[in-house]
């Protein structure tokens, strides 16, 4: 197996600016996942479009978040993180999920768990997590999570994320 190589010196090399590498990013489809806890008491959470699945044995999944973020570091401070893979019909959930934080749950159906994972009861699949490691990369922080219990639901198709918004799957013929 080959080791991995530290790259953190290969700066000096030109690459494309924020915003070709975001367009040019963007044409790549991707799901989109809920993830919350009870922190303090209150449920906190935030919407995440680069969830994938990392690991089977352990079962790993991860996501990425800005170091901006306002909300990670108190999300990170949860013994349990639930995450939700929404379904197609979630871009408005998804919208608010992004937008004030003391109202990003508001009117929603939730599951909670004993250790404080906080799941959206109409998800595609739901996940209760704990963290497994952060790395950090670039201007965010990459999430692995170990999954302590997973469920899911064929009802509906995922919520995709693509070129800056929201589509769902086409119909299978």
């Amino acid at each position: 197996m080959e080791t991995p190589h530290d790259h953190s010196l290969d700066d000096d090399q030109p690459g494309p600016g924020p915003a070709a590498a975001a367009g040019s990013v963007g044409v790549f489809p991707t799901g989109v996942v809920a993830v919350a806890a009870r922190v303090d008491g209150r449920v906190t959470g935030l919407a995440a479009s680069s969830f994938t699945s990392v690991s089977l044995e352990p079962p790993l999944v991860s996501f990425s978040v800005a170091t901006t973020s306002k909300t990670w570091p108190d999300l990170r401070r949860a013994t349990r993180l639930g995450l939700t893979v929404l379904a197609d019909h979630h871009g408005g959930v998804c919208r608010q999920l992004a937008g004030a934080p003391e109202r990003r749950f508001e009117g929603l159906a939730l599951t909670v768990s004993e250790d404080g994972a906080v799941t959206l009861d109409e998800g595609l699949a739901r996940f209760d997590c704990s963290i497994y490691r952060e790395v950090e990369a670039g201007d965010h922080v990459i999430v692995l999570l170990r999954l302590h219990a997973a469920e899911h639901a064929d009802t509906s198709g995922p919520l995709v994320f693509h070129r800056s918004g929201f589509s769902r799957l086409a119909e299978p013929a």
